[in-house]
Formats: structure tokens, sequence, C-alpha cells
């Protein structure tokens, strides 16, 4: 069974930032099958430029965003097994993978029907309202039309995991409105403009116990992030803000946000984010010492 978004998206006003818990999120069953959706961030939330599916794909079934090819698409697999195809190519995904689909090539996730991988049972209990049933698979997608002059890159890496270490950004003292922390955590760039992607952008922060992504603002880029392990806390405009597994951060061009891990000590665990800006910041790549030509 194959289901895709409709075209008309509702969600509760975004304002110029929000925090969504995962409880929070409305899911819709999907057109013919058992499969729900739910858009915690979009334009007709007021976002000033991304779309965030949260999809509870059920054992067996296929989801596509409806019209892939037409926008930038990233997704990140937050439990369960199954298949990811971008355009022609399919790879086997499981939670912490990661896909980007350029403009003019389709998104395709399709959910195994086996139980859920090692390690993975308790995830729901963590997260709730996303489980999406005994061998079904939850993601999180991202999505932006292509803006004006951009053209997709040469040769974009089209799957990846969050815990690809190839390029990453270290000591980041943020955008200088609220002073760095002294432990700073490591940013994996995970779908960036060196590895082909045209405006999405996948980031991955890593925050061990005490360490914090310092707090930055993005000028022209709007940010949608997650809490994909751990509990943790997440800057907004103003405040830390307690977040659990499956929370969702959206922060409007120029609001400042940020994370960090202020647990330590022996039962300490690690936080880790995924999400990014978009259209992707230059000034993150500056800070790495890269360029942000699209490969």
């Amino acid at each position: 069974m194959h289901a895709s978004t409709s075209a008309t998206l509702a969600a509760t006003p975004l304002g110029d930032g929000r925090i969504i818990t995962s409880a929070e999120f409305d899911f819709t069953p999907l057109p013919g099958g058992r499969s729900t959706l739910a858009t915690p961030v979009s334009p007709a939330a007021g976002s000033t430029h991304i779309t965030l599916h949260v999809v509870r794909i059920a054992a067996g079934e296929s989801f596509s965003p409806a019209r892939s090819t037409e926008e930038e698409n990233t997704a990140v697999v937050f439990s369960g097994l199954g298949t990811a195809t971008v355009g022609s190519r399919t790879h086997p995904v499981a939670r912490g993978h990661a896909v980007y689909a350029p403009t003019g090539q389709s998104l395709t996730l399709t959910a195994d029907g086996e139980g859920p991988a090692a390690g993975e049972e308790g995830l729901d209990a963590a997260a709730p309202g996303l489980s999406a049933g005994e061998g079904g698979l939850t993601a999180y997608i991202w999505r932006t039309p292509l803006a004006a002059g951009r053209r997709p890159g040469t040769d974009p890496e089209p799957f990846s995991t969050l815990w690809d270490e190839t390029t990453q950004l270290r000591g980041f003292g943020g955008t200088g409105q609220i002073a760095p922390d002294a432990k700073r955590a490591t940013m994996n760039f995970v779908f960036w403009p060196g590895n082909g992607s045209s405006q999405l952008c996948l980031h991955c922060g890593i925050q061990q116990p005490g360490e914090t992504f310092s707090v930055h603002l993005h000028p022209d880029s709007d940010e949608s992030m997650i809490d994909f392990e751990g509990v943790g806390q997440m800057y907004l405009a103003d405040r830390w803000v307690d977040v659990s597994p499956g929370d969702v951060l959206y922060a409007a061009p120029g609001v400042l946000h940020g994370t960090r891990n202020p647990h330590t000590g022996p039962e300490a665990r690690r936080f880790v984010t995924c999400g990014g800006p978009s259209p992707y910041d230059p000034a993150l790549y500056s800070a790495a010492g890269l360029s942000s030509d699209v490969r």
C-alpha cells in the first residue's frame, strides 16, 4: 500500500518560534492504509521555508511526500526497519539512518513487516504517540522548494547516517548574543553542500554530558530540529526548555536557538539532536573552515 501527503497542511501556529512536544502531534490517517501523518511545521502554520512531516508507516506500507520530485527532501528514521528509495536507488534503513532526495528525484520510504530492531523496543515509551505498530517505521521528513537560481548538485549523496563523522564542526562559539559554554558539543554534517545538498541540510548535534551547542541565529534561514535521543534542553528566543525524544523545535529567521545537555554524573547520557537551517547557512560551514559551494 502506498500513500502520499495531500496538498493542504494545517497545524498550530508557530509564531517566531515554538517547541512542539511529540505528545502534541496531530496524526491523521493516510488514504488507503494504516499509516498516519503529522505535520508540526509548515508554511501553512507560519514557517518561512520549511515543512516537517512525522510519518508512521505501517508494516508493509510505503510513503512518498506529495510532489516529492518538486522539492528537496531529507528524512531520518526514528524507529523501525525498512527501505528508502531515492530515484532509482534503494537502500535498507533503520533507526539513525538518513536519506536525501534532491529536486527531480522522488523519495519513498517502505516499512518492513518484521518486528522492531534489537534495542528499539523502548523507543515509543520515551516518545508518546510515535509508535507505528509492530513492524512499522517512524520517520521525520524535512521539505522545502528549491529557491530560484539554485540547481541540484551534480552528484548528491542520497544515503547516510546521523553518526557519519566524515565532516564535523567542533568548538562552535555561537553568534555572539549569548556567551558560549566552555564545553562545546560536536556537530556532524550529514547532508550539506560538500556532499551535494543544494538547499536543505541535515546536521546532527552530539551533546555529551555537560556539553552545549552554543546559542546562535540564522539571518535568512529558519531552523527545524528534533530531539533524536536522550533528554536535554533546547534554547529558543530567550530561555532553555526541557525536551524529550521526538520533540521538535522551530525557529524563524533571526530567532536565537541552541542545544545543551545539562546532565552530568555517572547516570548522564548523551543528548542527540538533528535537523538544520533552510536554506543552509554558509556561516556554519565557514566556522568549520569549509566551503559552502554545492558539489
